[in-house]
């Protein structure tokens, strides 16, 4: 997996809360803590929106985790971040260490 790999993944996943977060008026931060402590819709046809909305989330936090880890992994091993952004912007694939 590269730096993109999971760019790509994080903003895909923020288009999907983001529709959630339009449709149902809350934020998915706000929407997710209600979700884990056991708060379920009121409305059964929600079920499914609920479902996958609480998956994006969870999956983007991970992605989330997983974008620091690399980028201090990358920091660890050069001498600075713009030395990173200068392969990223020019599009290479930057891989780093599982």
């Amino acid at each position: 997996m590269t730096l993109d790999d999971i760019l790509q993944d994080i903003y895909a996943l923020e288009d999907e809360m983001r529709a959630y977060e339009r449709k149902y008026g809350v934020l998915s931060e706000t929407f997710y803590e209600s979700y884990v402590s056991g708060e379920e819709p009121p409305d059964d046809a929600w079920v499914r929106d609920w479902t996958a909305w609480a998956s994006a989330y969870k999956v983007w936090l991970r992605r989330r985790e997983q974008y620091k880890t690399a980028v201090g992994s990358l920091r660890a091993r050069t001498p600075s971040i713009v030395a990173v952004i200068e392969r990223t912007a020019r599009h290479e694939p930057v891989p780093f260490p599982a």
